[in-house]
């Protein structure tokens, strides 16, 4: 099979701990940004202020629209700005900035140009909601765009869903953004991008079943609500392909599943009973995959293993080819291509440079905020000039939204799943990045069919 160059490793987005820190513009940017180190938001004053709708918010009426004035377009986000987790905020911070500097530099959209409102949540739950209470309520902002970390998406995403404000990209790969319908009303103003677990289950399950064509499957995954998203999504897919089996006369392929902690201190107990399945499914974040990894390989496991795209990072490849390598093979999904040169990748890498001192080129954060910015926009030019919230949801549906650096992601018939397409990478200590493509972008459907 003709393997494209794909560097998924660098969308290894920490799903727990996925934080925004704030990458402040030069005075000379038209993008503006309020960071307030004791959450303190305000708006900065432009040209003729900031004056957005007065009324209050109501759940979405096909007539309602905030934070878009005759000349600006008002959208916020809230993420810790300090502390160790700068290495992935900054750029982050920095792709969204590049992409803003480069629609206002065009004119911004229909004529209006893009504001954009943070405020430090410092990874808390209490701050990250006062935030939101505040862009939605006193900022009256028209959007909130790259939403950070499971806790706070999880606490504010029954606020988002009942406002109705328009939500673009979740920086988590957290299930209760998964809906699969949501064309009753019920979180159709939410877009998540970016891999969501129970999809990545699915995915899991069709590889296991359609490429290594496994008659049992083993599952380590961990107790808490990453774990039991990939368990749920391979349950759902499992479903689907055990009824198609049985239409065929084929015995339904088992899963053997076995629970840890988040950080295990011992996995002897669960490695003993996924041992012997044809292919082991890794369904921990980083927090303890070197553990999984590693208890796998101890006691003679040589089946393929498969994890998430959140554990394909060069730092877990320097962990655990020592001890894997040679004793059995490591894939992890992928969800972007950041090798092969496209106009969209030089498009990126001339605006980046104009923000950062960094050498962004390849990073994987800053084009994670870049692709957000991005899939905003797009909603916003379909959307025209007469701008709403219902037309901005109607827009962004309307049909698939190509990822700069990846597959399309197609949000009609109530889809909130997420990317759907996704890699496989192949653990290679001897790569530049300790990881080597194996198979290019794919749905369930093509998985299944290869």
């Amino acid at each position: 099979m003709k393997k494209n160059k794909i560097i998924g490793l660098l969308m290894a987005l920490f799903a727990l701990v996925l934080v925004l820190v704030a990458c402040a513009p030069t005075d000379d940017t038209e993008t503006e940004i309020v960071a307030r180190p004791e959450t303190e938001v305000t708006v900065t004053e432009t040209e003729g202020g900031p004056d957005v709708a007065t009324e209050d918010v109501p759940a979405g009426p096909d007539g309602f629209v905030q934070g878009v004035t005759d000349t600006h377009i008002y959208f916020a986000n809230s993420a810790a700005v300090s502390g160790l987790l700068a290495p992935v905020g900054v750029p982050f911070q920095a792709g969204m900035l590049a992409y803003i500097e480069m629609i206002n530099s065009q004119g911004g959209i229909h004529g209006r140009e893009l504001v954009y409102i943070h405020v430090d949540d410092e990874f808390q739950v209490g701050p990250g909601t006062a935030a939101l209470d505040r862009f939605i309520n006193d900022d009256q902002v028209f959007a909130i765009v790259g939403h950070f970390g499971t806790p706070v998406i999880g606490a504010t995403f029954p606020t988002l869903v009942e406002t109705g404000i328009p939500t673009v990209y979740f920086a988590a790969g957290i299930g209760v953004v998964y809906n699969e319908n949501a064309t009753d009303g019920a979180g159709r103003n939410t877009f998540p991008v970016q891999p969501v677990f129970p999809m990545e289950g699915r995915l899991f399950a069709a590889w296991a079943a359609g490429e290594f064509e496994a008659e049992t499957i083993g599952l380590i995954y961990t107790n808490d609500d990453a774990g039991a998203d990939f368990l749920r999504g391979i349950n759902q897919e499992l479903a689907v392909i055990n009824a198609a089996r049985a239409a065929d006369g084929l015995d339904a392929i088992e899963l053997v599943t076995a629970q840890v902690d988040p950080v295990p201190d011992d996995v002897t107990a669960a490695v003993a009973t996924v041992l012997g399945s044809d292919v082991i499914i890794a369904g921990s974040i980083q927090g303890g995959i070197v553990q999984i990894l590693g208890g796998l390989a101890a006691q003679g496991n040589t089946a393929p293993v498969i994890t998430s795209y959140v554990n394909a990072d060069v730092s877990i490849s320097v962990a655990v080819a020592p001890l894997v390598e040679g004793v059995f093979e490591l894939y992890a999904s992928s969800w972007v291509d950041a090798l092969t040169v496209t106009p969209d990748l030089e498009l990126y890498r001339e605006w980046i440079s104009q923000v950062s001192d960094e050498d962004l080129d390849y990073n994987a954060f800053a084009m994670t905020g870049w692709i957000a910015m991005h899939f905003f926009v797009e909603g916003l030019e379909r959307a025209g000039r007469d701008i709403t919230w219902a037309n901005f949801i109607e827009a962004m549906e309307q049909a698939p939204i190509q990822n700069p650096f990846g597959p399309a992601i197609d949000f009609s018939n109530g889809n909130r799943v997420g990317t759907q397409d996704l890699a496989l990478l192949r653990l290679d200590s001897s790569a530049s990045l300790g990881w080597e493509a194996f198979l290019p972008f794919m749905n369930i459907s093509e998985i299944l069919a290869e």
